[in-house]
């Protein structure tokens, strides 16, 4: 129930700030234009943001045949956590990094690049995956999934808006430096609203990974071992579209200075400790 509650909570959020948008952009017309935009993209958020997601990492589905030890882990782990066998997928980068996306158990994706099965050992990328098996469980997938469709639209909105000239008054005068606010500060609103449940839903996953897995060391050392990789591969589809990497089991982005003072994850380290002093009943 609570996850629930935090979607329509994110849903109405980013809904009305796509009014706010609109309204500065347009007035009247462009906010109920806006609200409208924004109905219709919750809408397509819900039924089709995993596929979207999936194309924009050109991530290809995988089988038995062609991936058999990820989709045999993928397998072995959905039954001891109870839950139906996700589609499994793969995408072509040596950037190391997973994540898991759909609208419910039933309709849900595990994708991992080709990076993280070249850097891991079985027993790491076991601890990932069971991570990633934990945001289905705990129904939170479809949250990460609407933020980053939501946070992508957004920005796109704002940069439409400012690059035709920002609000106008009454008597259609454009004001250029309220179009460059809009830019700079629509898309920072749709990340906070991202970061404010994505952080608690990470460590959330650490813990149901953990107890899935039975193996919480197993995941910590992936953890570290990730992020250190990370570093030096950049990985293009999460730079394209920033917005969809808080879907991701460690931040991909490369610029991660001052931006890590909004960061959707955790601290790494902070991860790591919690993860080392957990017990699995």
């Amino acid at each position: 129930m609570f996850n629930w509650i935090k979607t329509f909570v994110l849903m109405a959020a980013i809904t009305a700030l796509f009014g706010a948008i609109g309204a500065v952009l347009g007035g009247q017309t462009g906010m109920l234009l806006a609200l409208g935009v924004a109905a219709a993209t919750n809408l397509g958020a819900y039924w089709f943001s995993d596929k979207m997601v999936l194309r924009m990492y050109n991530a290809q589905e995988v089988d038995d045949s062609s991936a058999p030890e990820l989709v045999g882990i993928v397998r072995e782990l959905a039954g001891k956590a109870g839950l139906p066998m996700p589609r499994v997928y793969l995408i072509d980068e040596p950037a190391p990094n997973a994540f898991a996306t759909g609208r419910n158990p039933e309709h849900a994706a595990v994708a991992a690049t080709t990076g993280i099965l070249r850097v891991l050992t079985r027993r790491e990328l076991r601890g990932v995956l069971a991570h990633e098996l934990a945001h289905i469980k705990h129904r939170d997938i479809l949250i990460s999934t609407i933020a980053a469709t939501m946070a992508g639209a957004i920005a796109t909105l704002a940069q439409f808006g400012g690059l035709f000239g920002g609000s106008r008054d009454s008597e259609g005068r454009s004001h250029p430096i309220m179009a460059i606010m809009i830019m700079i500060l629509a898309p920072l609103a749709g990340a906070l609203i991202q970061m404010a449940i994505s952080r608690s839903r990470e460590f959330g996953a650490d813990h149901g990974g953990a107890e899935i897995s039975g193996d919480p060391e197993a995941l910590a050392s992936a953890l570290g071992k990730i992020e250190r990789f990370a570093k030096g591969e950049v990985l293009p589809a999460a730079e394209e579209h920033p917005a969809t990497a808080q879907m991701m089991i460690i931040n991909p982005l490369s610029g991660r200075g001052l931006s890590g003072l909004f960061s959707t994850h955790p601290d790494t380290q902070e991860r790591i400790r919690r993860l080392m002093s957990f017990r699995p009943a």
